[in-house]
């Protein structure tokens, strides 16, 4: 993409996020996931509509859990610009919303056309997220107190000092305890997959990695985050159920591979993310006097910019 088509591409997708987040902001705390995520779907997909160019859903996050969403293969734009690929979770957090639990975002990213990976039927990733001078030492294959340990030197630090996001799901529990074992902090949001990564990127966080499985889209814009600003990240697909992992052989794909970033996301791409109903990384929108301020994050092309969206009534 050219430097040009990347600033418009940025502006439709601020501008998607923004409309969901919004969409989704109705319905915080009402206790209803599948309404909150279909708001911030149509909204986005509205949203969408009207970028210039063909863009192309290369991973959603609706199929994982049988949510509304954009669908796999779905083309959005007005076909007059340039060619995209799209990973996308409009509502990142649902149960955070529904719960008006901090932490929800509306996200998305584009890449190149055909640089973004897809999963295919795969649902779930082992991933390594870690800050760029950590980029080289780590490998999935590693055990935790190994990965720890070279984390650790390269941040010049001792793995006492490191501080790691592991959500807080029953497949993590011996992950966590080994972490623990090991004399590291461990952060366990109940969620928030994609916000869990950002932390890791974003110096004012204080988390010097993430590790577990989650899931593909969100490791899929992770990477588009990742290698927008230099940092590493490993993945490899960890089915959680016997049809998922029959699925991906069926597909031809390996249950071994470990994909790096520059995998995940083969060419020029960037992330997007608006808050819902607030938490560390962005507030949420605020109404009042026929004015409403939404807050986004942009990490593209080496740089993280902070947004505020204000819209007068």
């Amino acid at each position: 993409m050219q430097a040009a088509d990347i600033s418009t591409l940025e502006a439709v997708a601020l501008a998607a996020t923004r409309s969901a987040a919004m969409a989704s902001y109705a319905w915080v705390g009402r206790n209803d996931q599948e309404a909150a995520d279909a708001a911030a779907t149509t909204a986005m997909r509205t949203a969408l509509a009207d970028a210039p160019g063909r863009g192309t859903v290369v991973i959603g996050e609706g199929e994982k859990d049988d949510a509304p969403m954009l669908f796999n293969g779905e083309v959005v734009g007005t076909g007059h610009g340039p060619d995209f690929d799209i990973a996308v979770d409009p509502l990142e957090g649902t149960s955070f919303c529904a719960r008006d639990l901090p932490g929800s975002l509306a996200t998305i990213a584009f890449g190149e056309s055909g640089t973004l990976w897809s999963p295919g039927p795969g649902f779930y990733m082992d991933k390594i997220v870690v800050p760029p001078p950590a980029k080289d030492v780590i490998d999935l294959d590693d055990p935790p107190e190994h990965t720890l340990a070279k984390v650790a030197k390269a941040l010049g630090k001792e793995v006492g000092d490191l501080r790691v996001m592991i959500m807080d799901k029953p497949r993590h529990q011996e992950l966590i305890a080994r972490v623990l074992r090991a004399g590291a902090a461990v952060q366990v949001p109940a969620g928030g997959d994609v916000g869990g990564s950002l932390a890791v990127l974003l110096p004012t966080l204080d988390i010097d990695l993430l590790l577990g499985v989650g899931g593909t889209p969100e490791g899929v814009m992770t990477a588009a985050a990742v290698r927008a600003l230099g940092g590493g990240m490993l993945g490899r697909l960890a089915p959680q159920r016997d049809e998922e992992a029959d699925a991906i052989r069926e597909a031809g794909m390996s249950l071994e591979r470990i994909y790096d970033c520059d995998e995940l996301v083969a060419g020029e791409a960037f992330f997007v993310a608006t808050g819902v109903n607030g938490g560390p990384l962005l507030g949420r929108p605020r109404t009042g006097d026929g004015t409403t301020v939404a807050e986004s994050l942009l990490i593209s092309r080496g740089q993280i910019r902070h947004i505020t969206h204000t819209t007068f009534e």
